[in-house]
C-alpha cells in the first residue's frame, strides 16, 4: 500500500511539473509571437486601407474611432471607422462591420468617398464555403469605375457594388427585389455581407466628419440576422 500511495504521489508531482513547464512554454510562445502577429494584422490593415479608399495622407489607423455595443452587460466592438484626409480635405471614411453569414462572422472594410458612394471594400475575415460563400471577397467589386460603360459587361455592372450609395436604398439582392446580383448557390452569404455593408453606410454617416459635409445624422443599427429564403 505504501509503494501504491508512493506511485500516486510521483505521479502527481509529476504531471503538475509538466503542466507548469507546460504552461510557461506556451505563455514564452505567445509572448515571442505576439508582436510579429501584431505587425502582420496591422499590415494587412494598411493594404486594405490603401484599397478600399482614395488616395490619402493622413494615418487612418492612429486617427480611427471605434463604436461600441453591449449586450447581456457585455461590451463589443460594433465597428471602426477610419477617417482619410488628403491634407486637411476628407476625402473618404473606410468602416470595419460584420454580420452572420451562412457559416459565422463576415468581416468586412467598406470604403466610401466623400460624396457617400462605395469606392471599394476588402473582407478581412469569413468562415463561408470555400469556392461558393467566399466568392465574396471579389464578387461585389467586379466593376471597375475607371471604366467606360462600352467596356462593363451586364453580368459585371449587375452584381456591383462600387459607386453606389447605400443612403440612396439600401442594397439588397435582386431575390429580394433588391439591385445587386447574389453571388451564385449562396444567397445567405450575399445577404450577410450586404447587411455588413449598409450598416457599415450607418456608421459613416453617423461620423462627425460626415454630417459636416451632408448635415444628415443618421442612427447605426446592425442588422445580423440573415433569411434563409
Amino acid at each position: 500500500m505504501k509503494k501504491l500511495e508512493s506511485s500516486l504521489k510521483n505521479m502527481l508531482l509529476v504531471l503538475t511539473g509538466v503542466t507548469a513547464v507546460s504552461v510557461a512554454l506556451l505563455a514564452y510562445v505567445n509572448e515571442l509571437t505576439k508582436g510579429p502577429i501584431a505587425e502582420a494584422n496591422a499590415k494587412t490593415l494598411n493594404e486594405a486601407l490603401k484599397k478600399v479608399l482614395p488616395e490619402f495622407t493622413n494615418n487612418p489607423v492612429a486617427e480611427s474611432d471605434t463604436v461600441f455595443g453591449e449586450k447581456d452587460g457585455k461590451k463589443f466592438v460594433d465597428f471602426i471607422v477610419y477617417p482619410a484626409k488628403n491634407g486637411e480635405e476628407l476625402v473618404g471614411t473606410a468602416v470595419e462591420a460584420k454580420s452572420m453569414g451562412f457559416g459565422g462572422e463576415l468581416k468586412v472594410l467598406v470604403g466610401f468617398n466623400a460624396e457617400g458612394k462605395i469606392y471599394n471594400y476588402s473582407l478581412l475575415a469569413h468562415a463561408e464555403t470555400p469556392g461558393l460563400g467566399s466568392k465574396a471577397d471579389k464578387w461585389f467589386g467586379a466593376y471597375d469605375p475607371a471604366k467606360s460603360e462600352q467596356a462593363v459587361s451586364h453580368e459585371e455592372s449587375a452584381r456591383s457594388i462600387l459607386g453606389m450609395n447605400p443612403g440612396e436604398a439600401p442594397l439588397t439582392v435582386s431575390k429580394d427585389g433588391g439591385q445587386v446580383d447574389a453571388i451564385t448557390a449562396s444567397t445567405i452569404t450575399s445577404r450577410a455581407f450586404l447587411n455588413a455593408v449598409n450598416a457599415a453606410y450607418q456608421a459613416y454617416k453617423a461620423t462627425p466628419d460626415a454630417d459636416a459635409a451632408t448635415g444628415a445624422t443618421i442612427k447605426v443599427e446592425l442588422t445580423d440576422s440573415v433569411s434563409a429564403k
